[in-house]
């Protein structure tokens, strides 16, 4: 017996970066030139995690670079 299978699944995913942040993130790196995690959430108005995860979708796109220093995670354009 499946309990589950009368709820509606959103497929909408809320984490998933749109054009248009991906977008501003990159703008924001170019006036900046050296970002945080942090920085770019409070910039959005994120968590930390939904930041970090954009960045990470960057970083596969090959926009942004990663650079790890200290237990902080520094990103930059590539």
């Amino acid at each position: 017996m499946n309990i589950h299978k009368d709820i509606k699944r959103d497929t909408r995913r809320k984490d998933i970066m749109d054009i248009q942040t991906g977008k501003k993130i990159v703008r924001y790196l170019g006036k900046e030139k050296v970002i945080t995690s942090s920085e770019l959430a409070k910039f959005l108005g994120v968590s930390w995690n939904t930041a970090e995860k954009y960045l990470l979708e960057l970083v596969i796109e090959g926009e942004v670079v990663k650079i790890k220093k200290r237990g902080v995670n520094l990103w930059l354009l590539k």
